[in-house]
């Protein structure tokens, strides 16, 4: 079922780069879709359907392209960009898989991904960040404010979309794949038009392609290997592949948005390997990694929230963490701090 599941979205995807017969198949039904998705924002716009508007600036996170985009790294830089310029910033997160739909939980170092999700467990343990996960944004700030009243900037992470809470900064990512067909959901891969209103737009690109216009590009570096069974052993990527005579082999696992960017990272880095892509949020319960032949193993920080928390999986050495960092080219710290300073205070 998982390989007929990834073979269809395979499908879909290559579908979604082009106007051909699948795409112009389901082309009446992502008319339908901008229909109501029009519709939906009109309602809030006129004041139909309830806005909340916090007492501190919220800055929102989010993609219009459907699957990874490198929203989690992004959020990393965001938050140390805003402590560097004197902020104290919290944040808040849908939370794959958390909670139902008027729940909000405080996500600590040590909280299961399985109950506040992998991706705001992974930005608490890179930055120790206030972090309140919850379907109802305005209500998970409320929840963190209360929690952490120093706070004095909120970051929305992926809540583009979540019309409900007010918004007095939009930045919106995309990478290399653009806006593919540029069609609306399910005959594209657009869950709003490519030209929706924003305040900044960030590319994240390979190294040595350029931004579009009025974009911010945004690098992907790796950093040293981290062994996940013993964390406090350390190798730079270069030389995971180095085995004297002996023919080091090495397999590559992504349960991320977009597999092919972590491998690209790692191809870049000068390695040979094999690629196993695995479904965006894999919860890893059916060890992908037992019956593989490979003497290194490398995942994402993303992965390893939740294999660090799974015993059969914690302490094989084969398994080592490759973290990235987001190196944001051009002066945006410095317009969203410009752009931040110009809300009108309460």
């Amino acid at each position: 079922m998982a390989d007929s599941n990834r073979n269809a979205e395979a499908i879909l995807t290559r579908a979604w780069q082009s106007r051909g017969p699948l795409a112009c198949l389901l082309w009446p039904l992502s008319l339908l879709f901008g229909a109501l998705a029009a519709l939906r924002r009109a309602l809030f716009a006129l004041g139909l359907k309830r806005v909340e508007r916090l007492p501190v600036p919220v800055i929102m996170v989010g993609n219009v392209f459907v699957g990874g985009t490198g929203k989690t790294p992004f959020a990393i830089w965001l938050i140390e960009a805003l402590r560097a310029a004197g902020y104290t910033p919290g944040v808040v997160s849908r939370g794959y898989g958390a909670g139902g739909a008027g729940a909000v939980a405080e996500v600590l170092a040590g909280s299961a991904a399985a109950q506040v999700g992998d991706e705001p467990l992974l930005i608490v343990q890179r930055t120790g960040v206030p972090l309140v996960v919850g379907r109802r944004r305005a209500a998970a700030g409320r929840t963190l404010l209360a929690a952490h009243p120093e706070v004095d900037v909120l970051v929305s992470d992926d809540g583009l979309q979540h019309y409900a809470l007010a918004r007095d900064i939009e930045i919106v990512l995309s990478d290399a794949r653009g806006a593919g067909n540029g069609w609306l959901l399910p005959a594209g891969p657009l869950r709003e038009p490519a030209s929706r209103r924003r305040d900044f737009s960030v590319a994240n690109l390979p190294a040595g392609s350029a931004a579009p216009a009025g974009s911010y590009a945004m690098r992907l570096e790796a950093g040293e290997a981290v062994q996940l069974a013993a964390p406090s052993v350390r190798r730079p990527l270069e030389a995971i592949g180095a085995g004297g005579a002996h023919t080091v082999r090495i397999a590559a696992v992504a349960g991320i948005g977009n597999p092919g960017r972590f491998f690209a990272t790692l191809r870049g880095a000068g390695l040979a390997f094999a690629e196993h892509p695995l479904p965006d949020h894999y919860d890893f319960s059916a060890n992908p990694f037992a019956g593989l032949q490979a003497d290194v193993i490398l995942v994402t920080e993303k992965d390893a929230v939740k294999c660090r928390a799974i015993e059969a999986i914690q302490n094989d050495p084969r398994i080592w963490v490759v973290p990235v960092s987001a190196r944001i080219d051009g002066a945006l710290a410095e317009h969203i701090v410009e752009k931040l300073r110009e809300r009108p205070t309460a």
